[in-house]
C-alpha cells in the first residue's frame, strides 16, 4: 500500500501562482536595473561588410552597446553543435539574428539606441528549402556544408521484403514550421551580488546547461556565475535553447548593474526556435492478413540556420518511424539539413508528432487495402514483450500498446456504432479515426543522467534538492510526493529547493518526458539512502529491529507496538552528534547503448511509454470547417504517481494536437505574431477523454515512465484519420486548414460524380 503515489495531490506551487506570490522573471524587483534590447538583422542572408555603434552609444540614457568584439570567451553556443554567435560578427543566416545589444537606463533610451546601429550588408542566394540545400553546388550556409546528419537506421532487407509483400502503400507527408506559444515570451534579470558572483534569473528549461554556456560565453569559472529558474510560463521545449541568458550575463559582467531583458511576442516570433518542418516518404507493406514485414523511408528534416536539437529531433524520428509495431525489416535515411529559414529546435515530442502523423496515415491506409478494421491492424502488429524494435532492442518489460488499444475498443466500437450514423444535417460528414503512439523516455542513445539531494535538519525537517525545473508540468509536485513516499513525511511538508545552479546538482534537461522516470529514481535513491540511517539509528532509540520500523508523520515508528516511536529531529540530533551525514545525494541513469553510426542497431531508451487516441468529429464540406467533438486518450504511464498531473499533461497536450492538425502555421517572413497564427482557443476545445493504462516499469519510480509528450503525439494523427473516414479522402500536408479539407471534400465529390 503506497501513503503518496497514485494520490490526486494539489501541485504544490499552484496557490502561489494563482495568487503571484512565485515571481516570473519580469516581476523581480530590481533597483535602477537596466533595459536590455538586442539588435536583429532584417536580411534572411548576407555578409556583413561594416556595423557601426558609435551613435547608438552617444544616444542620451544608453549606458552601452555590445557586439561580438565584446564576447570575452566563446563567441558560439549551442546545444549539440557550437554553431550559433552570440553575436552576429561575419554575416547573418536567418532575419532575426541577433547582432548588438544596447543597454539602456529606459524603454525610450534602449528604443532609440536601436535606431541608431547602422549596417551595411552584402546579400547572399537564399535557401529556404532543404532540398535545395542538398544539391550539389547550393551555396553553403555554413561553411562544414548545409548536411548537418544523415541518420540511416537498417534492420533485415527492406528492398527485398518489399517484393515479397501482398500489398504496398507508398506515400509522401509534410508538416510545417510550428511556434511554441508558451505564455510568457522568452524574459530575464539579474544583479552582481556582494560576493561579485553574476546571478541571473531566467525562464528556462535547464539551469545546468544554461549556466555551462554563459561561463563558456564570459570565460569565467563555473562559481562567478549562478541561475536560477524564475517561473516559467510554459516553453514546450524553446526555452532549452539560450536566449536571453547570455545576453544578461554579458550584461552584467560589462556594466556590474541589475539588467532586465524580456521579449516581445513579436520578437520571441521572430529569432526563437521553432517545430522542424518535415518532408517523409514512407513505403510500408504487409502479408494479405495485414502483418507488417518491410518500411522503407526517407526524412528530410528542415533545422533553419543553426543545428540546436536538429540531430536529436532527426535521429528520434528516425528510430520511432515505425510506430509501436513490429517490423522485421527496415530501411531509412533520415537527413538533417540547414537552410535560412528560423532555426528549428525541440518542440513537445523531438520529430516524432511529425512521425506519428505519417505512420498512422499508413496504417489506416494498408487496413484499407487489405479490407482490415483499423483497430485491428493495430492490434496484430503492436509491440509485445519479446518483440523487438527497428533498432533491434528486445522490448520485455511494460510493452503497454495493447493494454491501451484494449482500452481504446469499447470506445471505438460505440463510435462505429453511433457516430458513423445521424446526428449532423448536411453539409456536415460524420467520422472517427484512431491513431496510436510510443515514445522513447529521455534523451537517444546517450548517457542523461540527473542527481538529487535529500536532507533532514535537526528539526525534522525534510528538505529536497533538485535541479529539475518546473515549467507547469507539475514535475516538483511528483519528485516531492516521491521523496514524501520513502520518508513518510506528507508533499506539502518537505521543503523544495529546485532549478538553481548554487543549491542544486545537475537534473538533466526538463525535455524528452524524461523527469518523473529519471530525476524520479535520483530522488528516491536519495531518500532511500537518508532513510536507511534514520531506521539504522532508530533501533538503538527504540531497541527494536530494524525491519520493524517505518517512517511515518515525521516519526519513525516500531511496526509492532505503535506506541514504541521517536521523532525524526530526536533520531537526527543523535546521529548529527556520532558525525553520521544527514544529506544524501542521489543519483540514476537509465541503461541505454549508442546506436550504430552505420545501422542504428542499439538500445536508444530503458523504457518507452505507449498511447492510442480515438477523434470523433464533423466535417462541414462546404466551408472544411472541422469540428472535433471528442477526443478519448488512453496512455500507458508506467504508474501514475499523480493521477491528476497525468490528467492534466493529456488534456494540454490534446489542445496542442489540436492546433498541430487543423490550424497551426508558421510561415517565416509572413507570421509575425499571434495576430497570424491561430492557436486553438478553448471554445474549439472537444470532450477530452483520459484514460490512464499502467503497466510498470520496473526501472521507474514505483512504476512510472512519463505522458508529458505522448499526451501530444497520437492526437493529430488520430483526427487526420478521422477527416479521411469523414472525406473518403486523405490530407497528406498539415495542418488540414479550411482550403486544404474544402478542397478534399470537393475532389471526393467529383470522383463520385465520374463514376
Amino acid at each position: 500500500m503506497t501513503r503518496f503515489i497514485r494520490k490526486r495531490i494539489p501541485k504544490l506551487d499552484a496557490r502561489d501562482l494563482a495568487t503571484g506570490r512565485r515571481r516570473f522573471s519580469d516581476d523581480i524587483p530590481l533597483e535602477r536595473a537596466l533595459i536590455l534590447r538586442i539588435f536583429r538583422s532584417k536580411k534572411t542572408h548576407a555578409k556583413i561588410l561594416d556595423l557601426d555603434v558609435e551613435e547608438a552609444r552617444r544616444t542620451p540614457g544608453v549606458v552601452g552597446v555590445l557586439t561580438a568584439a565584446d564576447v570575452p570567451g566563446k563567441k558560439l553556443y549551442g546545444l549539440i553543435i557550437k554553431d550559433q554567435p552570440v553575436f552576429a560578427h561575419d554575416k547573418v543566416r536567418f532575419p532575426g539574428e541577433a547582432i548588438a545589444m544596447v543597454a539602456a537606463e529606459s524603454e525610450e533610451a534602449a528604443q532609440a539606441g536601436l535606431d541608431r546601429i547602422r549596417v551595411r550588408y552584402e546579400d547572399l542566394p537564399i535557401i529556404s528549402d532543404p532540398e535545395t540545400a542538398l544539391k550539389g553546388g547550393a551555396p553553403l550556409i555554413h561553411d562544414k556544408g548545409n548536411l548537418l546528419l544523415q541518420r540511416k537506421l537498417q534492420k533485415g532487407n527492406a528492398s527485398e521484403a518489399l517484393k515479397q509483400c501482398y500489398t504496398v502503400v507508398k506515400r509522401t507527408y509534410r508538416t510545417p514550421h510550428l511556434e511554441h506559444s508558451y505564455l510568457e515570451p522568452d524574459a530575464g534579470a539579474g544583479f552582481v551580488d556582494e560576493d561579485g558572483t553574476l546571478v541571473i534569473y531566467a525562464s528556462t528549461q535547464n539551469p545546468h546547461y544554461d549556466h555551462q554556456e554563459v561561463c563558456a560565453i564570459l570565460g569565467l569559472p563555473d562559481e562567478r556565475v549562478r541561475i536560477i529558474q524564475a517561473a516559467t510560463g510554459g516553453g514546450f521545449g524553446s526555452k532549452l535553447d539560450l536566449t536571453v541568458q547570455g545576453y544578461i550575463g554579458l550584461a552584467l559582467h560589462h556594466f556590474r548593474q541589475p539588467v532586465r531583458l524580456v521579449y516581445s511576442r513579436d520578437e520571441a516570433f521572430l529569432a526563437t526556435a521553432k517545430r522542424h518542418p518535415m518532408e517523409m516518404e514512407f513505403e510500408t507493406g504487409s502479408s494479405k492478413e495485414g502483418k507488417l514485414i518491410a518500411l522503407r523511408g526517407r526524412i528530410v528534416c528542415d533545422t533553419g540556420a543553426y543545428a540546436s536539437y536538429g540531430i536529436a529531433v532527426a535521429t528520434r524520428a528516425a528510430v520511432h518511424a515505425t510506430g509501436p509495431y513490429e517490423i522485421e525489416n527496415v530501411d531509412l535515411e533520415s537527413l538533417c539539413v540547414y537552410t535560412n529559414n528560423p532555426f528549428a529546435g525541440a518542440m513537445r515530442g523531438f520529430g516524432v508528432p511529425q512521425i506519428a502523423f505519417a505512420h498512422e496515415s499508413q496504417m489506416d491506409l494498408l487496413a484499407d487495402e487489405l479490407g482490415l478494421d483499423p483497430l485491428e491492424i493495430r492490434k496484430i502488429n503492436a509491440l509485445r514483450p519479446g518483440a523487438r524494435t527497428g533498432t533491434g532492442q528486445e522490448l520485455t518489460k511494460s510493452v503497454g500498446i495493447l493494454k491501451v488499444l484494449e482500452q481504446i475498443e469499447p470506445y471505438y466500437l460505440a463510435a462505429k456504432r453511433e457516430w458513423a450514423g445521424s446526428g449532423h444535417p448536411v453539409p456536415f460528414k460524420k467520422g472517427v479515426g484512431l491513431a496510436s503512439m510510443w515514445y522513447g523516455i529521455g534523451s537517444t542513445g546517450v548517457q542523461n543522467p540527473s542527481s538529487a539531494k535529500v536532507e533532514v535538519d535537526q528539526d525534522g525537517k525534510i528538505t529536497l534538492f533538485t535541479g529539475a525545473a518546473d515549467i507547469g508540468q507539475g514535475s516538483s509536485t511528483v519528485l516531492s510526493q516521491i521523496a514524501a513516499e520513502v520518508l513518510g513525511v506528507a508533499p506539502p511538508e518537505i521543503r523544495l529547493v529546485s532549478a538553481d545552479t548554487k543549491l542544486t546538482s545537475n537534473a538533466g534537461t526538463t525535455s524528452a518526458s524524461r523527469q518523473t522516470y529519471i530525476s524520479g529514481c535520483a530522488v528516491r535513491d536519495a531518500s532511500l539512502k537518508l532513510a536507511d540511517v534514520l531506521l539504522t539509528e532508530a533501533v538503538d532509540v527504540l531497541k527494536a529491529p530494524k525491519d520493524s520500523l517505518v517512517l511515518e508523520d515525521g516519526f519513525v515508528l516500531d511496526s509492532r507496538h505503535s506506541d514504541n516511536r521517536a521523532s525524526l529531529s530526536k533520531i537526527a540530533r543523535r546521529a548529527q552528534l556520532k558525525g553520521i551525514p544527514l544529506a544524501w545525494q542521489g543519483y540514476f541513469d537509465p541503461v541505454t547503448t549508442p546506436l550504430d553510426p552505420q545501422t542504428s542497431q542499439g538500445v536508444p531508451y530503458a523504457t518507452y511509454a505507449f498511447a492510442c487516441h480515438l477523434a470523433l468529429l464533423a466535417v462541414d464540406v462546404e466551408t472544411g470547417e472541422v469540428r472535433v467533438s471528442r477526443i478519448v486518450a488512453a496512455h500507458d504511464v508506467g504508474r501514475a504517481i499523480n493521477p491528476q498531473n497525468v490528467e492534466g499533461q493529456i488534456q494540454g497536450g490534446v489542445a496542442m494536437g489540436l492546433g498541430f492538425a487543423l490550424t497551426e502555421e508558421y510561415v517565416p517572413g509572413k507570421t509575425l505574431s499571434m495576430g497570424d497564427y491561430h492557436v486553438p482557443t478553448s471554445l474549439d476545445m472537444p470532450q477530452i477523454t483520459p484514460i490512464i493504462v499502467e503497466d510498470k516499469e520496473p526501472s521507474g519510480p514505483y512504476g512510472a515512465k512519463g505522458v508529458g509528450e505522448p499526451a501530444l503525439i497520437p492526437t493529430a494523427p488520430a483526427i487526420l484519420n478521422a477527416i479521411a473516414d469523414a472525406l473518403g479522402e486523405r490530407i497528406y500536408t498539415l495542418p488540414a486548414h479550411l482550403e486544404r479539407v474544402r478542397e478534399s471534400a470537393m475532389k471526393h465529390a467529383s470522383e463520385i460524380k465520374r463514376r
